[in-house]
């Protein structure tokens, strides 16, 4: 074996651990970067060319160290759980958010929920009932139907207006994904090719790892990777994107809430129109609040605008029932005291009445005193019989803050189990300081022993050259 090829191992000792220095430098730069997976440069060694049969040579060693690659330690399983929970997890925060937001709108309970307001009316039918034909206990009666009648009007248009803006949000989510769609697509291309070329992607497979991530955030997408180094992203069990290139999705449907049952939202693949099937994400937790209501079990806007249309209907038949033919404290006759639209109650709703002369206050021929028809629409603020005004507001209360707690609850077990495998991805993939400069030493103590081996060659390389003959002398 020559004296020659202990500078190669040394040489090769000194590119690998050069190398091995480079990468933790590059981990250590990146250690508060998010979404960057640690790395580690790859060795093996370089085998002896022995020669076998009558003219083989003596035992010989190695020669060297190769350096094959740079390995990024990810895992493809927890990367592929992080996504998984992100999807549920974006799911149930869009709908906890919105459906605490709307139970806000309510105010309930409190003096300015309409609850209170709704007492207050009925709390100034019993002071007509008490002065019948009075002009004063009129006038408030008047005044708080006005300010119901505001009130109810204005909780079903803060209904509406959340709903457009969800609705504006939903198209921003689709933007979103169709963005992060075409980066992995433009990515995978890159990869590929990259690789074919004999490059490191280990940067670009962190970025493409990132958008994946958002992608099953925004609509529970899947990833699935492939022999040639791309990435397949799953929507609904179809591809949005395939090697490098992607199918770009729609939100369409109605931007108008009066239009919602004749043209709901939907989410659609722009080339085809046919529907996505989400499995989850924001985007189908905006949706599932944007649905058209359905007997209690559509979209919870559109639920919340019906339940305001039905206690608008319930509270008018209910005064109207007994106001409409009744006595007012001036003697005339009453009709109704209420007036609206069918299916559009809330928002219609309006007080008829304007004066003493046409409010209803006893049963006709009973006098001008006869304050027991007043009485009697004052006392349905007590009356628990299905269908009256405060059983139905109650119920819808009621119903809306059950289902808030619950969306809540399952918004806050998602976040932990999506924060769960965030953490569990980030102790096996995220920089460790300590660890990097245990690396950096062993690195620095190899560089300099093979620095040291080749200084030995050396020298001895040069006794055998140019002092061999001459020792002694």
């Amino acid at each position: 074996m020559s004296t020659f090829s202990g500078l190669n191992t040394a040489y090769t000792g000194l590119v690998a651990a050069r190398k091995g220095l480079d990468v933790v430098g590059q981990n250590i730069a990146n250690a508060n970067t998010e979404g960057y997976t640690r790395q580690r440069v790859t060795t093996s060694s370089i085998g002896s060319l022995a020669t076998v049969g009558p003219l083989a040579g003596p035992v010989t060693v190695g020669q060297g160290v190769s350096v094959d690659g740079v390995a990024r330690l990810g895992n493809v399983f927890l990367d592929a759980r992080v996504r998984s929970t992100a999807g549920t997890a974006g799911y149930w925060a869009v709908r906890a958010n919105v459906m605490t937001s709307l139970e806000s709108t309510l105010q309930e309970p409190g003096e300015n929920g309409l609850s209170t307001q709704l007492q207050d009316f009925f709390a100034a039918w019993g002071d007509v009932a008490n002065a019948a034909g009075e002009p004063a206990p009129a006038g408030v009666l008047l005044e708080q139907a006005g300010v119901l009648v505001s009130q109810i009007a204005s909780g079903y248009r803060e209904v509406e207006n959340q709903w457009s803006q969800v609705r504006r949000e939903t198209d921003g989510m689709v933007s979103e994904l169709n963005d992060a769609a075409s980066q992995v697509a433009d990515l995978n291309g890159r990869i590929r090719s990259t690789l074919q070329a004999g490059g490191s992607v280990n940067e670009l497979l962190d970025k493409r790892s990132s958008l994946t991530t958002t992608i099953a955030a925004l609509a529970g997408g899947t990833a699935r990777e492939l022999a040639d180094g791309t990435v397949e992203v799953l929507i609904g069990g179809n591809a949005i994107v395939s090697g490098d290139s992607f199918r770009a999705v729609q939100a369409t449907g109605t931007h108008v809430f009066g239009t919602l049952s004749a043209d709901p939202p939907k989410l659609q693949w722009a080339h085809s129109g046919l529907a996505v099937s989400l499995d989850g994400g924001e985007i189908a937790g905006a949706l599932s609040t944007l649905a058209p209501a359905s007997a209690g079990t559509g979209g919870v806007l559109a639920e919340a605008a019906a339940s305001y249309d039905a206690f608008a209907e319930k509270l008018a038949f209910a005064v109207n029932t007994l106001h409409n033919g009744a006595q007012s404290g001036t003697g005339g006759a009453t009709g109704d005291f209420f007036s609206f639209t069918v299916g559009s109650a809330a928002t219609t709703l309006a007080v008829l009445p304007t004066d003493a002369s046409t409010i209803a206050t006893g049963v006709s021929g009973g006098g001008v005193l006869d304050g027991s028809v007043a009485d009697k629409i004052g006392n349905l603020s007590t009356s628990t019989a299905a269908g009256s005004p405060n059983v139905v507001w109650s119920g819808f209360v009621t119903s809306l803050g059950i289902t808030t707690r619950s969306n809540l609850q399952q918004a806050t077990l998602a976040e932990l189990s999506a924060a769960s495998a965030v953490n569990i991805q980030l102790a096996h993939a995220s920089v460790d300081m300590d660890e990097e400069n245990v690396n950096l030493l062993t690195f620095q103590v190899a560089y300099q022993g093979a620095a040291r081996v080749l200084t030995a060659v050396d020298e001895m390389l040069d006794t055998l050259i140019n002092r061999t003959g001459i020792v002694g002398r």
